[in-house]
């Protein structure tokens, strides 16, 4: 046996090791009073703020080694944490805690006339793997999501947040030990080798479901590579749809606030399609203002007639996510071209129209095959925070449920309870 060998089957044991604590930490966490975990949750966030020094410092590490990289600036802002960010996880645990528990909700339930009485009741899923690029924010946001789902989690974060996710991993598994719950309930996968992605991939004894957050490429090996459900958070490949009845000042904040607000999330804008009919009166002067911004605009022909300043946008860039302060902007021929761009070259993920007209506004929002669809609103609201959810995973792009924002409620499935008097089948 090669080195390569015996170093494979020893993170394999290691990883095995782990998904068998994860599994008996998941019947202790199923098993207890939705109050237990609601205290396991407000213990873990008093426990980030407690160490908010200590995850600062992890934090700082990562952005030093990730710099050796040459990181572009949206990767760096999604890898920083501060004060404000810092703040944000431990009130997103507190949230969830207050968050009504999903575990045992009645679905559900009626009685048939040989008197059974049957209901539909949510149970946890059991263990969930989730693996995840950059943000070390998720550690948090998914580590509470399934406590308070009752659900066990093996985490990979990005290598390039290890120390950072690693730091809010200890204050979760000090939550839960607070209460008198198995720290293995949350567990972070020891290594940055990519190779434990693989190892998770195939325990589909131990493991119930894999969710990947991340780029192309990660959705696609875990696609590919995954002998266990998968729950997909593709790409974002967000559209802002400016509609030939739209109202220019609901038009401007809302594409300003989609692509500027935050570039490096997932529900940023990526593309604007634009109403021709409203383009000579609206495009110069909020192509401008985007400019001013700092961003950089990928015209077709038409947009570049408008804006010298826009640079020419191949077929290429009507596919991609920049997660960064770049916009392609396409003038179409009416709603039916915009619907037929956003179907063919979109994500599924977030896409939004801005129109005063109600019928135009109906026929987008049935006929865009999209997770979210929004009517005069900006696509960085698609966040289940914003939901009132509480947090969110991701958004699930499949047409399979879960879809959209998967929170708690979407980390559990069902069985059937039936309750009889004696009663036997003729």
């Amino acid at each position: 046996m090669t080195a390569l060998e015996k170093a494979s089957g020893k993170l394999g044991a290691e990883m095995r090791a782990l998904c068998l604590a994860a599994r008996a930490a998941a019947a202790t966490l199923a098993g207890a009073k939705p109050e237990q975990r609601s205290e396991a949750l407000k213990q873990s966030a008093a426990a980030i703020r407690a160490r908010h020094a200590a995850i600062l410092e992890a934090n700082y590490r990562d952005l030093e080694l990730a710099q050796n990289d040459k990181p572009t600036s949206a990767m760096t802002d999604r890898l920083m944490l501060d004060d404000r960010r810092i703040e944000a996880m431990a009130h997103g645990l507190d949230e969830l805690a207050a968050f009504p528990d999903p575990v045992g909700t009645v679905l559900a339930e009626w009685t048939r006339p040989n008197g059974l009485h049957i209901s539909r009741v949510r149970v946890p899923l059991g263990v969930i793997g989730i693996i995840y690029e950059s943000r070390p924010n998720v550690t948090a946001d998914a580590g509470g999501l399934c406590i308070r789902s009752g659900n066990a989690v093996i985490l990979r974060g990005g290598s390039e947040s290890f120390h950072s996710s690693r730091a809010i991993g200890d204050a979760l598994e000090q939550g839960l030990e607070s209460v008198g719950l198995p720290k293995a309930a949350v567990q972070l996968v020891p290594t940055r080798s990519r190779e434990a992605v693989g190892h998770m991939l195939a325990m589909n004894d131990l493991i119930d479901v894999i969710v990947p957050r991340g780029g192309r490429e990660l959705i696609e090996r875990v696609q590919t590579e995954s002998r266990l459900p998968v729950i997909a958070h593709l790409e974002g490949v967000c559209h802002v749809y400016i509609g030939s009845k739209a109202d220019p000042e609901k038009a401007r904040k809302i594409v300003l606030n989609a692509k500027m607000r935050r570039t490096g999330v997932c529900g940023a804008a990526e593309t604007l399609l634009v109403d021709r009919a409203a383009a000579k009166e609206l495009l110069p002067a909020l192509l401008s203002e985007l400019h001013h911004a700092g961003c950089e605009i990928r015209g077709d022909e038409t947009v570049r007639a408008l804006d010298k300043q826009a640079k020419p946008a191949t077929e290429k860039d009507w596919f991609t996510e920049y997660l960064d302060a770049i916009l392609a902007v396409k003038v179409v021929d009416g709603l039916d071209q915009a619907i037929r761009h956003i179907n063919h070259y979109g994500s599924h993920h977030t896409d939004a129209i801005v129109t005063e007209d109600k019928d135009a506004a109906e026929a987008f929002l049935d006929k865009v095959d999209s997770a979210i669809v929004l009517l005069n609103a900006s696509t960085q609201f698609a966040d289940g925070g914003e939901f009132g959810m509480g947090a969110e995973i991701g958004i699930s792009t499949g047409r399979l449920p879960p879809r959209g924002p998967v929170g708690a409620e979407q980390l559990t499935s069902f069985k059937y309870v039936v309750r009889g008097n004696g009663q036997v089948r003729p």
